[in-house]
C-alpha cells in the first residue's frame, strides 16, 4: 500500500478547485464570444435590410401632394456607402461591349440604357468605352469620370460588370466580335427576338454606337426603372470630380440663390445646327468649314434665319438676357455660366454681362491649380457644370440638348426643381416683334411668362408620337416611372397633365 507524504495530499487537493476555476473563467469567455457574434449578426442584417428597403424604396416623394419648392439646403456630410447587395445568380449569355458617342450626357443616358440591355439578354458587361473622336475629342476613360468601383458593385445584384473581355475573347488571340449598332429607338422585343441569338453563335458582340439606342415608352417598368437606378445611383462621378463640383456649389450658395444658365453658345454646337444669327460674315464662314470638316455632321447646306424661326437654334446670348429679364429674374441675381467657351468671346457676352453683372463661371470661383487636372477633359468639365446645375435654385438651358434634358430628369427626381423649358419657337417670334417695335416691353414680358407657366418642371406625363420617339419626350428628361409610388402616380400625373399625342 502506497503511503503518500502529507505534502503530496495538499498539492493535490489545491489542484482540484484550480482546474474548477479554469473550467468557469473558459465558460464565461464563450458565453461572452456568443454574445459579441450574435450582436454583430443581428446588427449586420439590420443593416442589410435597411439598405435594401433604401434602395427600392426612396424617400424622395414621401408626403408629396404637388409642386416642391426648391430647398436651398446642401447637406454637409455624405451619407455612408450602403452595404453590398448580394450577386444576382443566372446564366450567362455572352458578352457585351459597348462604344458611347457624343458628349458627357449622351454617353450617361447611353450606359444606363446599355445596362439595361445586358440586364434584360442576361449577358455580362464589359465597362464601357468613351468617346475619344468627336468635336472635343476627350481623352478621358470611364474611370477618369466615373466611380467604376461603386458602379459595377452597386449594380452587382442586376448585372455583372467586368473591366476588360477574357483573354480567351482578345484580339491578340484573333477573336473578332461582331461589331454593329444596335436600332434606334428599339423596345425589349428587338432585343429579344434579334439580338439575343446572335450571343450564341458570337459569344461577344460590341455596339459601336448607342445613343437613343432604346425606347423612351412602352417599355416594362422594372426596364425602366433600372434605367432610373443606373443614373441617379450607381453612375457617380469621381471623388475628385464630386468634391470640386460640391466646393462650387457652397461658394455660389454662399453668395445666395443662383441661376445656371447652359448658354450652349458654343463653336460645335452653331457649326453643327449651322445657326449663325448675330455672327459676323467671317464667323458664319468659320462655322461652315467647321461643319464639313466632320464627316458625320450629315447636313452641310443649311439656312440659318429658317432654322431659327423653327425653334431649332439655340439663343444668342443677348436673346438670353432679354428673355431672364421677361421672366422676372432681377438684376443682381446670380448667374452661372455652364458651358465651355461662349463663341465669339466677352464680346458676345457683353450685353448678358450689362443686364447682369454677377455672372460667374468655374473659371472665375476656382484657383487654376484646381482645375488644371480637369483642362483638355471636356467631359470631365461638363461634369463639374452638371453637378452646379442640378443643384441651382433655377436652372435655365437655352438649348434642348442632352445636357438640359439629363439635368431637367435630375432635378425632377430631386423633387421637381425648377426647371425652365424655353419655348424656342415661340419665343424668336416675340423676340423679333419687340426688335422691331411691333411688341412694346410690357406686352413682350407678359406674352414670355405666359407661355412658359406650363414649362416650369412641373409633374407632367412625357408626350408619347406614336412612330416618330425623335419628336416624343425624352425619357431621362422626364422618367415618370421613377418618380412616385405606383400607386400614387395617377394623382400626380393625372390625366389633366397629360401630353399625349394621338
Amino acid at each position: 500500500m502506497e503511503v503518500r507524504s502529507e505534502s503530496e495530499v495538499h498539492i493535490r487537493s489545491e489542484k482540484v478547485p484550480l482546474q474548477q476555476g479554469q473550467v468557469i473563467q473558459r465558460t464565461r469567455l464563450k458565453v461572452w464570444f456568443i454574445r459579441v457574434c450574435s450582436s454583430i449578426l443581428i446588427w449586420t442584417c439590420l443593416v442589410q435590410l435597411i439598405a435594401v428597403w433604401e434602395l427600392y424604396h426612396p424617400r424622395l416623394f414621401s408626403g408629396f401632394t404637388g409642386y416642391t419648392k426648391l430647398s436651398l439646403h446642401v447637406e454637409e456630410t455624405l451619407p455612408s456607402p450602403l452595404p453590398l447587395l448580394p450577386a444576382r445568380n443566372y446564366t450567362n449569355n455572352g458578352f457585351l461591349q459597348v462604344s458611347c458617342n457624343g458628349g458627357l450626357n449622351q454617353m450617361r443616358a447611353a450606359i444606363c440604357d446599355m445596362v439595361t440591355v445586358a440586364r434584360l439578354l442576361n449577358l455580362t458587361l464589359v465597362v464601357p468605352e468613351l468617346d475619344k473622336a468627336s468635336f472635343w475629342a476627350d481623352p478621358s476613360n470611364f474611370d477618369d469620370i466615373f466611380d467604376v468601383r461603386h458602379f459595377t458593385a452597386s449594380l452587382r445584384d442586376e448585372v455583372r460588370i467586368i473591366k476588360r473581355l477574357p483573354k480567351r475573347f482578345s484580339r491578340r488571340y484573333g477573336y473578332q466580335p461582331l461589331v454593329m449598332p444596335p436600332v434606334s429607338w428599339s423596345n425589349e422585343k428587338y432585343y429579344l427576338q434579334q439580338i439575343l441569338p446572335l450571343f450564341s453563335k458570337h459569344q461577344v458582340i460590341h455596339f459601336n454606337k448607342t445613343d437613343t439606342r432604346l425606347a423612351n415608352n412602352g417599355m416594362p417598368p422594372e426596364l425602366q426603372k433600372l434605367r432610373c437606378r443606373v443614373n441617379f445611383q450607381a453612375l457617380k462621378f469621381t471623388p475628385e470630380i464630386e468634391a470640386l463640383g460640391e466646393k462650387l456649389v457652397h461658394m455660389l450658395q454662399a453668395r445666395g440663390p443662383f441661376v445656371a444658365l447652359h448658354l450652349r453658345y458654343e463653336m460645335d454646337m452653331l457649326a453643327f445646327s449651322g445657326c449663325t444669327h448675330g455672327c459676323t460674315e467671317e464667323e458664319a464662314e468659320e462655322l461652315k468649314r467647321l461643319r464639313y470638316a466632320f464627316p458625320w455632321w450629315k447636313e452641310k447646306e443649311i439656312i440659318s434665319e429658317e432654322r431659327r424661326s423653327q425653334g431649332l437654334c439655340p439663343l444668342t446670348p443677348e436673346e438670353a438676357a432679354l428673355i431672364l429679364q421677361a421672366l422676372g429674374f432681377e438684376k443682381d441675381i446670380q448667374i452661372y455660366i455652364a458651358s465651355g467657351d461662349i463663341y465669339g468671346g466677352e464680346r458676345r457676352l457683353a450685353a448678358l454681362r450689362a443686364a447682369f453683372p454677377k455672372i460667374v463661371k468655374k473659371e472665375m470661383l476656382l484657383d487654376p491649380g484646381e482645375l488644371r487636372q480637369f483642362q483638355n477633359h471636356s467631359s470631365q468639365m461638363a461634369a463639374l457644370d452638371f453637378i452646379v446645375s442640378t443643384a441651382s435654385n433655377v436652372f435655365v438651358p437655352t438649348y434642348d440638348g442632352n445636357m438640359a434634358k439629363v439635368v431637367e430628369g435630375h432635378r425632377r427626381y430631386l423633387g421637381f426643381r425648377k426647371t425652365i423649358r424655353l419655348d424656342r419657337k415661340r419665343l424668336v417670334q416675340l423676340l423679333d416683334l419687340h426688335q422691331n417695335g411691333t411688341l412694346t416691353w410690357d406686352d413682350f414680358t407678359a406674352a414670355v411668362r405666359q407661355s412658359h407657366e406650363g414649362r416650369m418642371g412641373q409633374p407632367t406625363r412625357r408626350r408619347v408620337i406614336a412612330d416618330k420617339p425623335k419628336e416624343e419626350d425624352y425619357f431621362y428628361a422626364n422618367p415618370q416611372e421613377c418618380l412616385c409610388e405606383s400607386a400614387r402616380c395617377d394623382d400626380l400625373l393625372g390625366p389633366d397633365n397629360s401630353t399625349e399625342v394621338q
